[in-house]
Protein backbone atom coordinates (compact mmCIF):
# COMPACT_ATOMS: atom_id res chain seq x y z
CA UNK A 1 0.00 0.00 0.00
CA UNK A 2 2.87 2.84 0.73
CA UNK A 3 4.33 1.55 -2.43
CA UNK A 4 1.76 2.23 -4.45
CA UNK A 5 0.38 5.49 -2.67
CA UNK A 6 4.05 6.88 -3.48
CA UNK A 7 3.52 6.99 -7.47
CA UNK A 8 0.56 9.52 -7.45
CA UNK A 9 2.64 11.84 -5.41
CA UNK A 10 5.52 11.67 -7.56
CA UNK A 11 2.76 12.59 -10.83
CA UNK A 12 1.19 15.23 -9.24
CA UNK A 13 4.88 16.97 -8.58
CA UNK A 14 6.01 16.42 -11.82
CA UNK A 15 2.80 18.01 -12.88
CA UNK A 16 2.97 20.85 -10.96
CA UNK A 17 6.54 21.93 -12.27
CA UNK A 18 5.33 21.57 -15.71
CA UNK A 19 2.62 23.87 -14.95
CA UNK A 20 4.69 26.51 -13.17
CA UNK A 21 7.00 26.21 -16.15
CA UNK A 22 4.07 26.75 -18.72
CA UNK A 23 2.91 29.82 -16.64
CA UNK A 24 6.15 31.11 -16.66
CA UNK A 25 6.58 30.87 -19.81
CA UNK A 26 3.15 32.95 -20.74
CA UNK A 27 4.03 35.67 -18.40
CA UNK A 28 7.52 35.80 -20.43
CA UNK A 29 5.68 35.97 -23.92
CA UNK A 30 3.68 38.30 -22.27
CA UNK A 31 6.48 41.02 -21.01
CA UNK A 32 8.28 39.95 -24.70
CA UNK A 33 4.88 41.41 -25.84
CA UNK A 34 4.30 43.99 -23.89
CA UNK A 35 8.08 45.41 -24.28
CA UNK A 36 8.17 45.75 -27.74
CA UNK A 37 5.51 47.23 -28.35
CA UNK A 38 6.30 49.72 -25.89
CA UNK A 39 9.44 50.36 -28.21
CA UNK A 40 7.48 50.08 -31.31
CA UNK A 41 5.52 53.18 -29.73
CA UNK A 42 8.44 55.03 -28.28
CA UNK A 43 10.28 54.28 -31.92
CA UNK A 44 7.58 56.15 -34.02
CA UNK A 45 6.78 59.15 -31.29
CA UNK A 46 7.63 63.12 -33.34
CA UNK A 47 10.64 63.88 -32.07
CA UNK A 48 10.41 66.73 -28.97
CA UNK A 49 10.37 70.37 -30.10
CA UNK A 50 11.69 68.79 -34.04
CA UNK A 51 15.02 67.85 -32.72
CA UNK A 52 16.85 65.15 -34.64
CA UNK A 53 17.56 61.52 -32.62
CA UNK A 54 21.45 61.18 -31.88
CA UNK A 55 20.23 57.67 -30.67
CA UNK A 56 18.91 57.02 -33.85
CA UNK A 57 21.69 57.97 -36.13
CA UNK A 58 24.07 55.94 -34.15
CA UNK A 59 21.60 53.07 -34.60
CA UNK A 60 20.92 53.32 -38.25
CA UNK A 61 24.46 53.55 -38.64
CA UNK A 62 24.98 50.16 -37.25
CA UNK A 63 22.07 48.47 -38.92
CA UNK A 64 20.80 48.86 -42.53
CA UNK A 65 17.46 48.60 -42.14
CA UNK A 66 16.81 52.19 -42.47
CA UNK A 67 17.87 54.26 -45.41
CA UNK A 68 17.47 57.76 -47.04
CA UNK A 69 15.30 58.33 -49.93
CA UNK A 70 17.63 59.15 -52.61
CA UNK A 71 15.29 61.07 -54.48
CA UNK A 72 14.32 64.16 -51.67
CA UNK A 73 16.47 67.00 -52.50
CA UNK A 74 16.62 70.52 -52.67
CA UNK A 75 15.80 71.52 -56.24
CA UNK A 76 18.82 74.26 -57.42
CA UNK A 77 19.99 74.56 -53.49
CA UNK A 78 24.00 73.23 -54.80
CA UNK A 79 23.30 71.07 -51.23
CA UNK A 80 24.40 67.64 -51.88
CA UNK A 81 21.81 64.63 -52.25
CA UNK A 82 21.43 62.62 -48.79
CA UNK A 83 23.00 59.43 -50.23
CA UNK A 84 26.03 61.52 -51.60
CA UNK A 85 27.11 62.27 -48.38
CA UNK A 86 27.34 59.71 -45.49
CA UNK A 87 25.16 60.56 -42.79
CA UNK A 88 23.93 63.90 -44.91
CA UNK A 89 23.66 66.53 -42.30
CA UNK A 90 24.24 64.21 -39.43
CA UNK A 91 27.72 65.59 -39.05
CA UNK A 92 26.68 68.54 -36.93
CA UNK A 93 28.14 68.55 -33.41
CA UNK A 94 24.97 67.74 -30.55
CA UNK A 95 26.60 70.84 -28.51
CA UNK A 96 26.41 72.94 -31.76
CA UNK A 97 22.66 71.84 -32.09
CA UNK A 98 22.21 72.64 -28.54
CA UNK A 99 23.50 75.77 -29.08
CA UNK A 100 21.81 76.64 -31.70
CA UNK A 101 18.32 75.59 -29.81
CA UNK A 102 19.06 78.11 -27.14
CA UNK A 103 19.64 81.42 -28.84
CA UNK A 104 16.44 82.57 -28.00
CA UNK A 105 12.94 81.92 -28.68
CA UNK A 106 12.14 84.48 -31.52
CA UNK A 107 15.05 84.46 -33.80
CA UNK A 108 16.04 87.60 -35.78
CA UNK A 109 14.33 88.42 -38.67
CA UNK A 110 16.64 88.16 -42.05
CA UNK A 111 15.87 89.88 -45.41
CA UNK A 112 16.36 88.29 -47.82
CA UNK A 113 16.39 84.44 -46.73
CA UNK A 114 16.37 81.19 -48.30
CA UNK A 115 16.07 77.41 -47.33
CA UNK A 116 19.66 77.32 -49.29
CA UNK A 117 21.51 79.32 -47.25
CA UNK A 118 21.12 76.14 -44.54
CA UNK A 119 23.33 73.63 -45.46
CA UNK A 120 24.02 71.64 -42.10
CA UNK A 121 21.19 72.95 -40.49
CA UNK A 122 18.47 70.25 -41.91
CA UNK A 123 17.06 67.68 -39.44
CA UNK A 124 16.56 63.43 -39.75
CA UNK A 125 12.69 62.72 -39.65
CA UNK A 126 11.02 59.22 -40.15
CA UNK A 127 8.49 59.62 -43.08
CA UNK A 128 5.34 59.12 -41.47
CA UNK A 129 3.72 56.85 -44.05
CA UNK A 130 5.92 53.89 -44.81
CA UNK A 131 5.00 51.24 -43.81
CA UNK A 132 1.34 52.40 -44.79
CA UNK A 133 3.13 52.50 -48.19
CA UNK A 134 4.80 48.65 -47.31
CA UNK A 135 8.41 50.22 -48.36
CA UNK A 136 11.42 50.02 -46.19
CA UNK A 137 11.89 52.40 -42.85
CA UNK A 138 12.76 56.19 -45.09
CA UNK A 139 14.74 58.75 -43.46
CA UNK A 140 13.97 62.33 -44.71
CA UNK A 141 16.62 65.61 -44.45
CA UNK A 142 14.05 68.65 -43.80
CA UNK A 143 14.45 72.20 -42.63
CA UNK A 144 13.87 72.65 -39.15
CA UNK A 145 11.26 74.90 -38.17
CA UNK A 146 12.23 78.81 -38.35
CA UNK A 147 11.23 78.47 -34.27
CA UNK A 148 11.84 74.88 -32.89
CA UNK A 149 9.68 74.73 -30.11
CA UNK A 150 6.35 77.25 -30.85
CA UNK A 151 4.89 76.21 -27.32
CA UNK A 152 8.27 78.77 -25.80
CA UNK A 153 6.44 81.36 -27.42
CA UNK A 154 2.22 81.39 -27.21
CA UNK A 155 2.85 79.14 -24.31
CA UNK A 156 -0.62 77.52 -24.91
CA UNK A 157 -2.13 81.27 -25.02
CA UNK A 158 -3.63 83.31 -27.79
CA UNK A 159 -0.73 85.11 -28.36
CA UNK A 160 -0.53 88.99 -27.37
CA UNK A 161 0.00 91.75 -29.70
CA UNK A 162 3.08 92.84 -28.28
CA UNK A 163 4.68 89.50 -28.80
CA UNK A 164 2.71 88.93 -32.69
CA UNK A 165 4.67 92.72 -33.36
CA UNK A 166 8.34 90.73 -32.91
CA UNK A 167 7.61 88.07 -35.88
CA UNK A 168 7.34 89.58 -39.01
CA UNK A 169 10.41 90.49 -41.30
CA UNK A 170 10.96 94.17 -43.17
CA UNK A 171 12.64 94.52 -46.36
CA UNK A 172 14.27 97.10 -44.66
CA UNK A 173 15.76 97.98 -41.18
CA UNK A 174 15.09 100.52 -39.30
CA UNK A 175 17.75 102.96 -37.96
CA UNK A 176 19.03 99.92 -35.51
CA UNK A 177 19.72 97.69 -38.18
CA UNK A 178 16.56 95.68 -36.98
CA UNK A 179 14.16 93.72 -39.33
CA UNK A 180 11.40 92.88 -37.33
CA UNK A 181 9.73 96.47 -37.19
CA UNK A 182 5.90 95.41 -36.25
CA UNK A 183 3.75 98.15 -37.28
CA UNK A 184 6.74 100.59 -38.48
CA UNK A 185 7.25 98.67 -41.25
CA UNK A 186 5.58 99.83 -44.45
CA UNK A 187 2.61 98.41 -45.54
CA UNK A 188 5.20 98.42 -49.14
CA UNK A 189 8.15 96.61 -47.89
CA UNK A 190 6.35 93.98 -45.71
CA UNK A 191 7.44 90.24 -47.04
CA UNK A 192 5.10 87.61 -47.87
CA UNK A 193 6.13 84.26 -48.31
CA UNK A 194 3.88 82.21 -49.99
CA UNK A 195 3.41 78.19 -49.71
CA UNK A 196 2.57 76.19 -52.69
CA UNK A 197 2.19 72.28 -52.33
CA UNK A 198 2.32 70.74 -54.97
CA UNK A 199 1.50 67.22 -56.45
CA UNK A 200 2.46 66.24 -60.00
CA UNK A 201 1.29 69.75 -61.45
CA UNK A 202 1.96 70.88 -64.68
CA UNK A 203 0.78 74.38 -64.24
CA UNK A 204 2.64 74.89 -60.76
CA UNK A 205 5.24 77.14 -62.88
CA UNK A 206 2.72 79.31 -64.34
CA UNK A 207 1.66 79.99 -60.74
CA UNK A 208 4.87 81.02 -59.38
CA UNK A 209 5.34 83.14 -62.29
CA UNK A 210 1.98 84.66 -61.83
CA UNK A 211 3.11 85.34 -58.76
CA UNK A 212 6.26 87.40 -59.04
CA UNK A 213 5.36 89.21 -62.39
CA UNK A 214 1.85 90.67 -61.26
CA UNK A 215 2.79 91.18 -57.30
CA UNK A 216 3.17 95.74 -57.09
CA UNK A 217 6.29 94.55 -55.05
CA UNK A 218 7.51 91.17 -55.87
CA UNK A 219 10.82 92.21 -54.45
CA UNK A 220 9.34 91.22 -50.90
CA UNK A 221 8.14 87.94 -51.99
CA UNK A 222 9.36 84.79 -51.68
CA UNK A 223 7.98 81.36 -52.29
CA UNK A 224 7.95 78.23 -51.25
CA UNK A 225 7.36 74.98 -53.04
CA UNK A 226 7.22 71.36 -52.50
CA UNK A 227 7.43 69.81 -55.65
CA UNK A 228 6.78 66.29 -55.76
CA UNK A 229 7.04 64.89 -59.20
CA UNK A 230 8.46 61.66 -61.11
CA UNK A 231 11.85 63.07 -62.34
CA UNK A 232 12.53 62.59 -65.81
CA UNK A 233 8.20 62.61 -66.54
CA UNK A 234 7.08 65.83 -64.33
CA UNK A 235 8.69 69.64 -65.12
CA UNK A 236 10.02 71.02 -62.17
CA UNK A 237 8.29 73.68 -60.95
CA UNK A 238 10.94 75.92 -60.62
CA UNK A 239 12.07 75.25 -64.40
CA UNK A 240 11.65 78.15 -67.29
CA UNK A 241 10.49 76.72 -70.17
CA UNK A 242 13.68 78.25 -71.80
CA UNK A 243 16.93 78.15 -69.91
CA UNK A 244 17.86 81.12 -68.17
CA UNK A 245 21.27 81.38 -70.23
CA UNK A 246 19.13 82.05 -73.33
CA UNK A 247 15.91 83.87 -72.10
CA UNK A 248 17.47 85.43 -68.73
CA UNK A 249 14.04 88.14 -68.99
CA UNK A 250 11.78 84.63 -67.51
CA UNK A 251 9.96 85.44 -64.85
CA UNK A 252 11.71 81.97 -63.36
CA UNK A 253 14.81 83.10 -63.77
CA UNK A 254 14.78 86.79 -62.76
CA UNK A 255 13.13 85.98 -59.36
CA UNK A 256 14.90 82.47 -58.51
CA UNK A 257 16.93 83.81 -55.74
CA UNK A 258 13.92 84.09 -53.87
CA UNK A 259 12.29 80.74 -54.93
CA UNK A 260 12.80 77.52 -52.79
CA UNK A 261 11.74 74.21 -54.20
CA UNK A 262 12.06 71.06 -52.05
CA UNK A 263 11.62 68.05 -54.34
CA UNK A 264 10.04 64.64 -53.24
CA UNK A 265 9.89 61.83 -55.36
CA UNK A 266 6.07 61.33 -56.27
CA UNK A 267 5.90 57.51 -54.87
CA UNK A 268 6.42 58.94 -50.91
CA UNK A 269 3.91 61.56 -51.26
CA UNK A 270 1.11 60.76 -48.80
CA UNK A 271 -1.40 63.79 -49.11
CA UNK A 272 -1.37 66.97 -48.53
CA UNK A 273 -0.96 67.46 -45.09
CA UNK A 274 2.42 66.28 -44.98
CA UNK A 275 3.52 68.10 -48.21
CA UNK A 276 1.93 71.28 -46.58
CA UNK A 277 3.73 70.57 -43.32
CA UNK A 278 6.88 70.69 -45.03
CA UNK A 279 6.17 73.97 -46.44
CA UNK A 280 5.77 75.18 -42.97
CA UNK A 281 9.08 74.32 -42.29
CA UNK A 282 10.30 76.48 -44.99
CA UNK A 283 8.51 79.89 -43.45
CA UNK A 284 11.39 81.79 -42.20
CA UNK A 285 10.14 84.90 -40.42
CA UNK A 286 8.51 86.80 -42.86
CA UNK A 287 5.54 89.22 -41.93
CA UNK A 288 2.08 87.55 -44.14
CA UNK A 289 1.92 84.01 -44.92
CA UNK A 290 -0.12 82.82 -47.51
CA UNK A 291 -1.11 79.42 -48.96
CA UNK A 292 -2.04 78.81 -52.34
CA UNK A 293 -2.93 75.69 -54.77
CA UNK A 294 -0.55 75.25 -57.33
CA UNK A 295 -2.93 75.75 -60.43
CA UNK A 296 -3.85 79.35 -59.63
CA UNK A 297 -3.76 82.37 -61.60
CA UNK A 298 -2.70 85.86 -59.54
CA UNK A 299 -4.29 89.01 -60.32
CA UNK A 300 -2.81 92.62 -61.04
CA UNK A 301 -1.42 94.46 -57.84
CA UNK A 302 -2.50 91.06 -55.74
CA UNK A 303 -0.35 91.65 -52.80
CA UNK A 304 -1.37 95.13 -52.19
CA UNK A 305 -4.96 94.08 -52.69
CA UNK A 306 -5.05 91.16 -50.13
CA UNK A 307 -2.77 92.90 -47.82
CA UNK A 308 -5.27 95.64 -47.68
CA UNK A 309 -8.05 93.57 -46.96
CA UNK A 310 -6.18 91.63 -44.21
CA UNK A 311 -5.07 94.96 -42.36
CA UNK A 312 -8.94 96.35 -42.81
CA UNK A 313 -10.00 93.62 -40.64
CA UNK A 314 -7.93 95.24 -37.27
CA UNK A 315 -7.58 91.70 -36.19
CA UNK A 316 -3.98 90.24 -35.62
CA UNK A 317 -5.76 86.82 -35.93
CA UNK A 318 -7.45 87.05 -38.98
CA UNK A 319 -7.32 84.76 -41.55
CA UNK A 320 -8.63 85.41 -45.22
CA UNK A 321 -9.26 82.44 -46.89
CA UNK A 322 -11.67 81.38 -49.51
CA UNK A 323 -12.33 78.77 -52.36
CA UNK A 324 -11.23 80.60 -55.37
CA UNK A 325 -13.48 81.52 -58.27
CA UNK A 326 -13.33 80.33 -61.77
CA UNK A 327 -10.45 81.79 -63.82
CA UNK A 328 -13.16 81.95 -66.91
CA UNK A 329 -14.54 85.05 -67.47
CA UNK A 330 -12.53 86.51 -63.97
CA UNK A 331 -9.54 88.29 -65.48
CA UNK A 332 -8.62 90.18 -68.53
CA UNK A 333 -5.82 90.44 -70.57
CA UNK A 334 -4.22 92.83 -68.34
CA UNK A 335 -4.28 90.83 -65.46
CA UNK A 336 -7.41 92.53 -63.85
CA UNK A 337 -9.91 90.80 -62.12
CA UNK A 338 -13.50 91.55 -63.85
CA UNK A 339 -15.09 90.44 -60.83
CA UNK A 340 -16.71 92.12 -58.16
CA UNK A 341 -18.70 89.15 -56.14
CA UNK A 342 -17.79 87.01 -52.83
CA UNK A 343 -17.79 83.28 -52.74
CA UNK A 344 -18.55 82.37 -48.69
CA UNK A 345 -18.21 79.16 -47.61
CA UNK A 346 -21.34 78.02 -45.67
CA UNK A 347 -22.49 74.43 -47.10
CA UNK A 348 -20.64 71.56 -45.58
CA UNK A 349 -21.57 67.78 -45.75
CA UNK A 350 -19.73 64.20 -45.60
CA UNK A 351 -18.46 63.31 -49.03
CA UNK A 352 -16.99 59.56 -49.60
CA UNK A 353 -13.44 59.15 -49.71
CA UNK A 354 -11.77 55.58 -50.30
CA UNK A 355 -11.68 54.61 -47.52
CA UNK A 356 -13.77 56.93 -45.09
CA UNK A 357 -16.03 59.60 -45.16
CA UNK A 358 -15.09 63.32 -44.87
CA UNK A 359 -16.18 66.74 -44.67
CA UNK A 360 -16.41 68.88 -47.44
CA UNK A 361 -17.39 72.42 -47.51
CA UNK A 362 -19.47 74.05 -50.14
CA UNK A 363 -20.32 77.44 -51.38
CA UNK A 364 -22.84 79.89 -51.97
CA UNK A 365 -23.24 81.08 -55.67
CA UNK A 366 -21.30 84.32 -56.04
CA UNK A 367 -23.46 87.70 -55.56
CA UNK A 368 -22.63 91.35 -54.36
CA UNK A 369 -21.53 91.41 -50.91
CA UNK A 370 -24.08 93.28 -48.39
CA UNK A 371 -20.82 94.10 -46.07
CA UNK A 372 -18.37 96.93 -47.34
CA UNK A 373 -15.08 97.78 -46.59
CA UNK A 374 -13.55 94.72 -45.09
CA UNK A 375 -13.87 90.91 -45.24
CA UNK A 376 -17.02 89.26 -44.56
CA UNK A 377 -16.84 86.07 -41.82
CA UNK A 378 -17.58 82.95 -42.80
CA UNK A 379 -17.51 79.39 -40.43
CA UNK A 380 -14.93 77.44 -43.14
CA UNK A 381 -11.29 77.63 -44.04
CA UNK A 382 -9.50 76.94 -47.23
CA UNK A 383 -6.78 74.71 -48.20
CA UNK A 384 -6.84 75.95 -51.43
CA UNK A 385 -6.04 79.36 -50.78
CA UNK A 386 -5.36 81.25 -47.08
CA UNK A 387 -3.27 84.83 -46.21
CA UNK A 388 -2.58 85.84 -42.83
CA UNK A 389 0.08 87.03 -40.60
CA UNK A 390 3.21 84.70 -40.71
CA UNK A 391 2.42 83.65 -36.93
CA UNK A 392 -0.26 81.63 -38.08
CA UNK A 393 2.69 79.09 -38.84
CA UNK A 394 4.12 79.71 -35.47
CA UNK A 395 0.83 79.55 -33.96
CA UNK A 396 -0.75 76.69 -35.65
CA UNK A 397 1.99 74.55 -37.81
CA UNK A 398 0.68 71.66 -39.64
CA UNK A 399 1.00 68.29 -37.80
CA UNK A 400 2.32 65.98 -40.05
CA UNK A 401 0.37 62.78 -38.65
CA UNK A 402 -3.08 64.54 -38.92
CA UNK A 403 -4.77 62.27 -41.61
CA UNK A 404 -6.80 64.65 -42.92
CA UNK A 405 -6.93 66.33 -46.47
CA UNK A 406 -6.34 69.66 -45.77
Amino acid sequence: MKRSSSHPTTTSAASSANNNFIGLSLIAAILFLYTFGLIESVWHLPTPNHRSRSWLRKLTKRQGNVSFAGNINIAKSGLLDVNEKEGGTDDVDEEDEEEQLNKGPIPEAQWPVSIRDEDGNFEEVIHPGHKAKGHPDVLMMLPRFWINDPVSIHQNTLMSRDLAMKIGSCINPDEHGTKARGDDCPLSQRTVYVAIASYRDWQCRDTVTSIFSRAKHPERVRVGVVDQIVEGEDGPCDAPYKPCSEDPEQTLCKYKSQLDVFQVDAPLSIGPVFARHIGHRMYRGEYYYMQSDAHVTFTRNWDEDIISQQESTKNEMAVLSTYLTDIDGSIDKNGDSLRDTRPIMCNTDYEEGQDNRYLRHGSQPEAQPTIHGTPQLQPYWAAGYSFSRGHFVVNVPYDFYQPVSL
